[in-house]
């Protein structure tokens, strides 16, 4: 199934996708705070997906949408997803929600990482200059040995950043095959069935508020996970990954009015690093990328 690449379309789309983003991660905050606890998040996000597309599809008549002939790799995406998401509901609940955001901007650094490391490709000056300038804003907003960001908050958001890389490329591969519809329904059908060993031992009776609290959650992590597989099929991974930087806007804007707390003055400092850093990882590639020739060796990269 292959796509025309209109990167555009992929920004826009993926600007979509960090404001359902960010309304999920407020939404998880508030419902941590009525005392749900975090297995139980995970598997309700994951789970009210299923019914809910299920029905839209048998109505419209597309149930032909979720063909596919590749059941292990979609199994093999929600492992990672249910890793990913339980570190990022967990950084959620932590940390404010800006400090959240930001240290999920460190992927590209994670991105260079696994580029030069596992697919051991040349990476220069450029990129590994770009890494260190992004960790030194993290080590910024860290502030080691200050109070005002939680640690496990801290490490949980940056596991967060190291599995996006991993799911990334996962879902630009399956994007070559099988539909985005396809590619969220079994995330969510694998991952249910994964998460639901632990409801036994946390799931509990809940408020018509509380229940209402899980259906938002459901519905915008699934519109969320949609938008972000279809920017990956529209846009490559470099190009459409530099949009994530919207969710510091929408997350402090929600923060501020739900909330009424504006980011600690270290998240400042060190946030204009994190994304200039992400910046020129992002703009180096695609130089990169199109470039026809074969780099020279003198080539600084």
């Amino acid at each position: 199934m292959q796509r025309v690449e209109r990167p555009f379309l992929a920004i826009l789309i993926r600007i979509a996708a960090t404001m359902c983003v960010a309304s999920l991660m407020a939404l998880v905050k508030l419902a941590s705070a009525r005392g749900i606890a975090l297995p139980e998040l995970l598997f309700w996000r994951q789970a009210l997906t299923i019914p809910v597309m299920l029905a839209i599809l048998a109505a419209t008549g597309q149930m032909h949408r979720l063909r596919t002939s590749r059941p292990k790799s979609h199994a093999l995406r929600a492992t990672f997803s249910c890793l990913g998401m339980t570190s990022v509901f967990g950084a959620t609940i932590l940390l404010t929600l800006p400090q959240a955001s930001v240290l999920s901007f460190t992927s590209p650094f994670f991105a260079v990482l696994f580029t030069a490391l596992i697919m051991r490709e040349h990476v220069g000056a450029w990129r590994w200059s770009a890494v260190l300038v992004g960790f030194a804003g993290v080590l910024l907003i860290a502030q080691p040995g200050g109070e005002h960001l939680n640690p496990l908050g801290a490490a949980a958001g940056l596991v967060a950043a190291v599995v996006v890389v991993i799911i990334s490329h996962q879902v630009k591969d399956l994007a070559r095959t099988d539909d985005p519809i396809a590619c969220v329904f079994y995330l969510a059908l694998f991952a249910s069935l994964y998460l639901a060993v632990l409801m036994p031992f946390f799931a509990r009776s809940h408020t018509r508020e509380e229940w209402l609290l899980l259906a938002a959650i459901g519905t915008t992590g699934m519109l969320g996970q949609y938008l972000m597989t279809v920017s990956l099929m529209y846009g490559a991974i470099a190009t459409v990954l530099i949009m994530d930087y919207a969710l510091l806007l929408w997350t402090t804007l929600l923060s501020v009015l739900i909330w009424n707390q504006w980011p600690h003055p270290a998240t400042w400092y060190g946030a204009p690093l994190i994304i200039l850093a992400g910046l020129i990882i992002t703009w180096r590639a695609h130089r990169l990328s199109r470039e026809a020739l074969p780099v020279s060796s003198n080539e600084l990269d």
